[in-house]
């Protein structure tokens, strides 16, 4: 089993992959700014409460552990907030929650391009394609990115789902969606059974 951290580890996809996680026996540190307040008790869980922007203590944090997942939001913690931290306490596998504008929706059209991209999303999104292209600059950690699909919501853990690579996954009923909850079952699989180092891939349904 793996000692792993999770910065963002109580927002919603951080805490679907810490479930995940735990379900599956590994041991994870929870980081967030409330991450003792909102985790107490929780069994083979150790919260520490650390501000993503802060980088001396999250390296701190972060030192000792088998891999990092980040679920930090990209519009407020930029590429170097995470990455500086993790290569300085000296874990080499980081793997990033994504988003799914920096897909393609059509062939050379990203879906942040896309006429119907809502406004409200653009900056984050934006800073997500910041951030992934920052990841595939780097030259030291080994890295994965995984997209979700066009609509990221609560829902079920039902282990069907489908992974794909840069294109946007769409369902025989023109929907793109995943919920947070089968996300995070394919990404534990992938801190399990690498297959996609150094690598953006997405999922849907």
């Amino acid at each position: 089993m793996s000692h792993i951290a999770i910065i963002g580890a109580t927002g919603r996809a951080g805490g679907r992959l810490l479930d995940e996680a735990l379900r599956r026996g590994h041991t994870v540190t929870a980081i967030a700014r409330k991450a003792s307040e909102k985790l107490a008790g929780r069994a083979n869980v150790k919260a520490v409460d650390v501000d993503a922007l802060d980088g001396p203590a999250l390296e701190q944090a972060l030192a000792g552990h088998d891999a990092v997942f980040s679920a930090a939001h990209f519009a407020t913690v930029p590429p170097a907030a995470v990455i500086g931290p993790v290569k300085h306490a000296g874990v080499k596998r980081l793997l990033v929650v994504g988003g799914a504008g920096s897909l393609f929706a059509a062939p050379g059209l990203k879906v942040i391009e896309t006429p119907n991209f809502p406004d409200a999303y653009r900056a984050e999104a934006t800073a997500g394609g910041v951030f992934l292209d920052a990841l595939r600059s780097e030259k030291e950690l080994d890295w994965t990115f995984l997209s979700p699909s066009a609509e990221f919501v609560d829902g079920e853990r039902t282990g069907k789902f489908r992974l794909g690579k840069d294109d946007l996954l769409v369902s025989a009923e023109g929907r793109s969606w995943i919920s947070f909850e089968d996300y995070a079952i394919a990404f534990i699989d992938e801190l399990e059974k690498p297959a996609h180092s150094r690598q953006r891939y997405t999922i849907g349904y």
